[in-house]
């Protein structure tokens, strides 16, 4: 077998290299002016990372679909105590005698909010206007406030649901406090309760106006209802008594013993007392106003217990129809059919491709190479050549590119790829290794050197 002589190799090596238009040539990032415009590189440093960061980008934002609870928008119809039912007629009886049976003093302890209650949120007024006591996110309705619906909760735009049913006053504003903190809305308001609904006596009996008395931030005495329902009607005082029902058992206060007695007249009345003023001894006439008063608060619950399923039924209708609108949005994310902002990855990276910004935030450099994989090759990609190439969006500068150049052979300098923020048509490109570079143009010439010396020797 004849030997090629090395010098011949040589000339045909040199030959193939200097004369074929071929070889492999590795794209790179160079500065100056080319028929692309003009390139500046720019190395990436703690000083420059903040340059780069003051491009101008607004991120994508999602659906409001995706920030609406289910309870937001969701009202019941309020069912309150309604109108009392009228008294039992007057009924003779035989005169019995009227023993002192007071119901016991309670201390019912700080007023607490309930269902059918009012409240306004208020804020610091520079106008003093009537209209501004309604203050912070004031519901626009004709009381300027927020009814507590059956479910315990109030309704705040921008804020949903909050409960505060079982609350004091200071208790319920810490808590919103807490709720506009969290959604990013200024805190500073007060809270005050324009309506008292949910805590209730009735009067009723040979009183001046019949009806029901609100309990309120303060006390209600007996004294105090019976004042407020037009004092007491009645012609003589030794036959007529004050009979108090609570909890299921009634009390009976003599009238003459009731003016006798400014104790009895400052006894504290609680939530759902009735009082009934009577005027001929007949306990069954009392009891039968009772009685009506007790199927009046049962059928006051069956209401509230029906407007619960009403909100519990239109929470899940909400419910579903959010889940269908945000599927839908995803579906259409898979598609494609959704316009969002992309960079883009070149070069010795291990998956090329575009990265999709996400939503509501930015994303950094170190998120691109790591979230998707795309990273640097290990093999082939060359760790000092990291750049993130940028258009100007200035018209004057002909679409001037900015090479921003990143070393990160010292792993210190991925700190910097976390802080760096990319925008919208970024491309992030990688340059080869030298050894890369060579390899792959002896892999491109190999064919050649096997194959022109048998040509030579031949001929």
């Amino acid at each position: 077998m004849r030997r090629i002589p090395l010098f011949v190799l040589a000339l045909t090596v040199g030959g193939l290299i200097s004369g074929c238009s071929t070889i492999y040539r590795s794209p790179s990032v160079t500065a100056g002016v080319s028929d692309s415009g003009k390139v500046r590189v720019v190395p990436v440093t703690p000083e420059t990372v903040m340059v780069a960061n003051r491009a101008p980008y607004a991120p994508k934002t999602l659906p409001s679909v995706f920030r609406t609870s289910a309870g937001s928008g969701a009202g019941t119809s309020q069912r309150g105590l309604g109108p009392l039912p009228d008294a039992p007629s007057t009924q003779g009886g035989s005169r019995s005698g009227l023993r002192l049976d007071p119901p016991p003093d309670v201390t019912p302890g700080p007023y607490t909010i309930g269902t059918g209650d009012v409240l306004v949120l208020s804020t610091p007024s520079t106008q003093g206007t009537a209209g501004e006591l309604s203050g912070l996110l004031a519901a626009q309705n004709s009381r300027n406030g927020y009814t507590v619906q059956d479910d315990g909760a109030i309704n705040i735009p921008d804020v949903g649901r909050v409960r505060l049913e079982g609350l004091t006053v200071d208790e319920a504003e810490a808590v919103l406090f807490q709720r506009l903190v969290e959604n990013q809305i200024d805190p500073t308001f007060s809270l005050e309760i324009a309506e008292f609904n949910a805590r209730r006596v009735s009067v009723g009996g040979a009183v001046g106006q019949p009806g029901v008395q609100p309990i309120t931030l303060t006390q209600l005495t007996l004294g105090e209802a019976l004042s407020a329902a037009g004092s007491v009607k009645v012609s003589d005082i030794d036959n007529s008594s004050v009979r108090v029902y609570r909890n299921g058992q009634m009390y009976q206060i003599p009238l003459e013993d009731l003016y006798a007695r400014p104790d009895l007249q400052n006894l504290t009345l609680i939530a759902d007392d009735s009082v009934f003023v009577d005027t001929d001894y007949d306990l069954d006439r009392a009891e039968r106003y009772f009685a009506q008063q007790i199927q009046l608060r049962e059928t006051v619950l069956e209401g509230r217990q029906t407007a619960l399923q009403e909100l519990s039924t239109a929470v899940t209708l909400r419910r579903d129809e959010l889940n269908e609108r945000r599927e839908t949005f995803l579906q259409t994310i898979e598609l494609d059919a959704v316009d969002r902002d992309y960079v883009y990855l070149s070069g010795e990276v291990r998956n090329q491709g575009r990265y999709a910004l996400p939503f509501e935030r930015t994303a950094t450099l170190a998120d691109a190479l790591f979230d998707t994989g795309g990273g640097i090759a290990k093999k082939t990609g060359d760790a000092s050549e990291v750049y993130v190439l940028r258009a100007s969006e200035d018209i004057r500068e002909f679409g001037a590119v900015t090479a921003w150049h990143l070393d990160i052979r010292n792993a210190a300098h991925l700190t910097l790829a976390a802080r760096f923020e990319l925008r919208r048509n970024d491309i992030i490109f990688i340059a080869e290794n030298p050894v890369t570079r060579w390899g792959r143009t002896i892999d491109q010439i190999t064919p050649s050197l096997i194959t022109a010396p048998i040509v030579a020797v031949g001929s």
